[in-house]
């Protein structure tokens, strides 16, 4: 017995006649005449008077009326109380200072809106660090990179994680417009940054990693004069003239002017990307406000790129 059959079956009953019902639920006469007869084989009696003036229900058919009026009832009730109940709890959730920039306040705006009885922990910090707590259970969700986690499928898992490719990004060349040589082109490669002074992040950074094998790979040594942690400190520097960077476009995603500010260039090299991939601790141990968040996050960095806002990045499938 489906409750479909008991929906028929009352509206039926209320209209006093099989056609009109079929036209009031929009289905074919011979359908809904198929449904009652089978109810009443499943029930094994009668339930409906057929007449040429419509149908009546017999004894046994008003008793299951009220039954049945009553069951759709609470069934309506049961799909309220999911509808309406509300999630809560709290959810910690890692970013490295890029991917911040870009994605943070559309997530806290995005899970407000949706579960305005979350609360959200965000923590915007090195890839290492993040990493680091996420093993000791201090988060439940986290972007890294392809230099910390390497995804060979769409789904995995690693280190008792639960991984999913997130991003892609491009690397750029960022340089301070008044620092910057005339005429530099929109696009360059590894080879012409040889004379180039570089800001770059120290090694446990992801960024770096994938830095470094991709200027082994273009047989150039980078003159990097200074390292810097702290991506607000390395972007003043660059601002002042201090060197160029190389850094994805949500680098400058906290500059409203960054057109008029920096020298923007896109490195063309082959395999010169940053994978971001979203972790989170094993399914059997997310909670549903975690689980929940973890979808709201991946909405949002994907509404980024198709929007066209996260500059340079694609989603990975």
């Amino acid at each position: 017995m489906e409750l479909r059959q008991l929906r028929a079956f009352v509206r039926v009953v209320e209209l006093g006649s099989i056609s009109r019902a079929a036209l009031d639920l929009n289905v074919v006469q011979s359908a809904l005449s198929q449904q009652i007869t089978k109810l009443e084989s499943e029930l094994s009696t009668r339930l409906l008077q057929r007449s040429t003036q419509g149908v009546t229900p017999t004894e046994a058919g008003v008793a299951f009326f009220r039954e049945a009026q009553l069951t759709l009832r609470h069934a309506a009730q049961a799909v309220r109380a999911a509808q309406e109940s509300r999630l809560s709890g709290t959810v910690s959730v890692g970013m490295p200072p890029t991917t911040a920039a870009v994605l943070g306040m559309p997530l806290m705006r995005a899970l407000k809106a949706r579960y305005p009885d979350v609360r959200l922990h965000l923590v915007e910090s090195l890839s290492g660090h993040l990493t680091g707590m996420l093993n000791a259970r201090q988060l439940d969700l986290a972007v890294l990179f392809d230099s910390y986690v390497l995804p060979s499928a769409h789904l995995q898992t690693s280190k008792r994680w639960h991984v999913m490719p997130l991003l892609e990004e491009d690397l750029f060349f960022i340089s301070a417009k008044k620092n910057t040589r005339a005429k530099m082109a929109d696009t360059l490669q590894l080879s012409q940054l040889k004379q180039e002074s570089l800001i770059l992040p120290t090694g446990p950074h992801g960024l770096r990693s994938t830095l470094d094998a991709a200027f082994a790979r273009a047989k150039v040594v980078p003159d990097v004069v200074l390292e810097i942690d702290s991506l607000a400190l390395l972007m003043e520097a660059v601002d002042a003239g201090l060197g160029a960077t190389l850094q994805p476009w949500a680098a400058v995603a906290r500059f409203p002017d960054a057109a008029e500010r920096f020298h923007i260039a896109r490195i063309s090299d082959a395999n010169v990307q940053r994978i971001n991939v979203l972790c989170s601790l094993s399914e059997d141990e997310l909670s549903p406000v975690a689980l929940a968040a973890r979808v709201v996050l991946r909405d949002c960095a994907q509404q980024l790129v198709s929007q066209g806002i996260w500059t340079g990045a694609r989603v990975k499938s």
